[in-house]
């Protein structure tokens, strides 16, 4: 007798008709990047909007050569520049209330500035003194993720604990090309999807993860359209226009916040700089690409759809240089301070609540301190 002819055995019956659980159609991303610049959708677009993004743009470009210059003069370990991504980076910092949370990488500390973060503040970790460099709950802003996409799966957690506790929160977490080659981000769609978390996945497809390629990445149409096998939207952008990212944030934000869950969102953009300062990016880039995007700059597309319409002029824009420039002296100023360090701050925001083994290593640490200040303090008095 075999196990299928045992009284009370499981018997399969004819499936039922297959039918999709969403309708792919609405799911899927326009053909091409959607633009608002130099089209005659910018007509309609904020005025003021559009000079504080300006503003912000010229700022975040001074920025960037500022902190640039500072790895040259060793105040910086490293940067990851964000020349050329600007227009991400600010609108991605302009579209949220102050109630919500922004999850960065660490290629976005402009976006974090342009939130409101301290400059100095913001490029802290990357000078390598402190923990982060600031305080994750007073300014919404989640630690700088060096580990690729490890953000994205704690934004996803924090905006579906905002949603059980009824709080009007949306989480939008930043992602670059390559980050969309680890597992961390299937796992943040997939669960944002289910749960229908507000949060809101933008991905700067800069065209390179260090040194390789999109096409080596992945084969798809393009990233916006992995969206659709988690069943969320995925919405394609000119990641160069400021415009036209504001608006495609803003229409991601406003459906999370109203219960509609995620929304991937691919900027197509590109880093003009090298990946790092450490990056050598002749090695798998030509010049004349570069020089390409360049002619496509997002503060120059938004500076001419500014003067065409009469909305800015040479007041406005020398007014915007002189304020990332003051913002640049400061920083520069306050960064040649040699900082005052303490070494018990290494286990300071360790955990919660500090473990035994932390514990125990603290007062080796203070123990060797107190000793070595001891014995100068000895060698002092020897002396006179």
């Amino acid at each position: 007798m075999t196990v299928m002819e045992q009284r009370g055995a499981y018997r399969p019956t004819p499936p039922p008709a297959w039918q999709p659980r969403t309708d792919p159609a609405p799911l899927l991303p326009d053909a091409l990047p959607h633009r608002v610049l130099g089209t005659e959708a910018a007509a309609q677009a904020d005025p003021d909007l559009l000079r504080r993004l300006y503003a912000q743009l010229v700022r975040g470009r001074r920025y960037n050569t500022q902190a640039t210059a500072l790895t040259k003069q060793g105040r910086l370990a490293v940067y990851p520049s964000t020349t050329g991504q600007e227009a991400c980076e600010v609108a991605a910092a302009l579209v949220l209330e102050e109630r919500d949370w922004l999850f960065p990488s660490y290629r976005d500390t402009l976006a974090a500035v342009a939130r409101g973060l301290d400059p100095v503040q913001a490029l802290t970790l990357l000078r390598g003194d402190w923990h982060t460099g600031y305080d994750p709950r007073e300014h919404r802003i989640a630690p700088l993720s060096t580990p690729l996409a490890t953000q994205l799966p704690h934004a996803v957690g924090l905006a579906h604990a905002a949603r059980l506790k009824g709080d009007d929160v949306v989480a939008l977490a930043m992602v670059g090309d390559g980050g969309t080659s680890e597992g961390d981000f299937h796992e943040a769609l997939n669960f944002a999807a289910v749960w229908q978390a507000p949060v809101v996945f933008l991905v700067q497809n800069n065209g390179f993860a260090i040194s390789v390629p999109l096409a080596k990445q992945t084969a798809a149409p393009s990233l916006a359209h992995k969206a659709v096998g988690y069943g969320m939207p995925g919405r394609l952008v000119d990641g160069n226009d400021a415009a036209a990212v504001h608006e495609v944030l803003a229409d991601a934000v406003r459906r999370a916040r109203e219960g509609g869950g995620p929304t991937l969102v691919e900027a197509v953009t590109y880093r003009i700089d090298a990946h790092t300062n450490a990056d050598d990016a002749t090695r798998y880039r030509g010049d004349a690409e570069v020089e390409t995007w360049r002619a496509h700059d997002p503060i120059a597309l938004l500076e001419r759809e500014l003067t065409e319409r009469g909305l800015i002029d040479e007041d406005g824009v020398r007014a915007a240089r002189e304020d990332a420039e003051a913002m640049a002296a400061d920083l520069r100023e306050r960064m040649n301070q040699d900082p005052v360090l303490d070494p018990m701050d290494l286990f300071a925001h360790v955990y919660a609540e500090p473990t035994p083994q932390l514990r125990e290593q603290e007062a080796q640490l203070r123990a060797e301190l107190d000793a070595e200040a001891d014995g100068s303090h000895g060698s002092e008095g020897a002396g006179r």
